[in-house]
């Protein structure tokens, strides 16, 4: 095949093969770019089933314009064999990638979003994936994610996405990745959502199930519902909870955990309800663990106790005002009266208020331990934390006035 022309494609080299297609690098000679051209084999040309599978990847990638999914540019066929036209891609899978192993926090909180948002956008066009696993899932050299191989794909309108009847054979089992002398083998698929096992309708929530579970393995370099046979693992996926993520890998964050077990809730009521919910949750969690963040906004890190400011807020208001007053009478009277010391240390002014001349402050106090300053202007009463700038407003009481 290397060296042969096919339609304006100069095939140059095989870079692998699966159990639904042989994937070559090529050349468009129109377009001078590389591509990557997948042909069914031909043993299978004549598999009536095969055929539909790989039309049905076609049309359904097709579909798609997403950055986070594989680009179809174009179905043909040649000398009776199929082909699909794609982009190349430079990386590797998301299993090679893994390798048995848990990856960074981030790069998982990073690659589950694009995931996510891809599985969305999928399902707004009407189009379930049902063969989410991390062979399905394509990490390119920068580090982004790419959805490959939907030719397990069931196309819906996209009202009745959320609710299809995807009751066919094909949803109980998926292809295996290695050719045979019959063509391919029906296997175990460790990703399936516990509808899919039991051979229910499907709908968007049956992707989800299984990103799920690509999440915890790569949060745990372990699959969530293994098992040595086909009864084993639909067992798992039935009836055993997988062992929390933060049991295997104590570097992933609680909340990271909490995501993953209600992307495999197995009653799917109680699962997220669509791609996009387990997207913003990942989004949520990203920004709550930038350190620049809670820099930025002055607010405690997820895990950290909050502040223990009273939760009364009239009650705080009146206590502040109690304690300017009294404050105030007895930071003057000590400056007016204090000894002198020799060889005191000298005191650093610093402005910690920036209020305009039409709104001075009138009156202001620091806690005796030296954390919170206390003032007031003709807007409301102010308390601040020194330390990190942190500032809580309470109005003033009505009818109040400073004299």
């Amino acid at each position: 095949m290397t060296g042969t022309v096919i339609s304006h494609y100069r095939v140059k080299e095989r870079l692998g093969s699966g159990g639904m297609g042989i994937v070559y690098r090529a050349e468009d000679i129109v377009l001078k770019r590389e591509v990557a051209v997948k042909f069914l084999p031909e043993r299978l040309t004549t598999n009536k089933r095969a055929l539909e599978r790989f039309l049905r990847e076609a049309r359904a990638a097709a579909a798609l314009n997403h950055p986070h999914i594989c680009t179809i540019y174009e179905v043909g066929e040649h000398d009776g064999q199929q082909f699909i036209v794609m982009e190349l891609l430079e990386g590797q899978t998301l299993r090679q990638r893994m390798q048995g192993r848990p990856l960074p926090k981030d790069e998982i909180i990073e690659l589950g979003i694009e995931i996510a948002d891809a599985l969305e956008a999928a399902h707004a066009k009407g189009i379930i994936h049902r063969d989410i696993k991390p062979a399905n899932i394509f990490v390119t050299t920068n580090r982004h994610a790419k959805i490959l191989d939907f030719g397990l794909a069931k196309l819906v309108s996209p009202e009745t996405a959320a609710t299809a009847d995807m009751h066919d054979a094909s949803i109980t089992a998926t292809i295996q990745e290695e050719l045979t002398e019959a063509g391919y083998v029906v296997g175990t698929a460790v990703y399936m959502s516990t509808e899919q096992v039991r051979g229910q309708e499907l709908d968007a929530r049956t992707d989800v199930f299984s990103f799920g579970a690509v999440l915890y393995e790569m949060a745990t370099g372990k699959k969530a519902f293994p098992g040595d046979n086909t009864e084993a693992v639909s067992d798992a996926i039935l009836n055993q909870t997988p062992r929390p993520p933060t049991a295997l890998n104590p570097d992933i964050p609680h909340k990271l955990q909490e995501i993953i077990e209600t992307a495999i809730e197995k009653d799917r009521e109680l699962r997220y309800q669509s791609a996009s919910e387990l997207r913003a949750d990942l989004r949520r969690l990203k920004r709550d663990s930038d350190p620049a963040n809670v820099r930025q906004t002055g607010q405690s890190a997820p895990e950290q106790k909050p502040s223990a400011l009273p939760r009364n807020r009239r009650a705080l208001t009146l206590a502040a005002i109690s304690i300017l007053a009294l404050a105030a009478v007895v930071i003057g009277s000590w400056w007016l009266f204090k000894p002198a010391r020799p060889g005191a240390q000298t005191l650093v002014q610093r402005s910690v208020t920036a209020n305009p001349p039409e709104n001075p402050v009138y009156t202001a106090a620091i806690s005796p331990d030296g954390k919170y300053l206390v003032y007031a202007d003709l807007t409301g009463v102010f308390v601040r934390l020194l330390e990190t700038g942190e500032t809580h407003s309470f109005p003033l009481p009505e009818r109040f006035c400073f004299r």
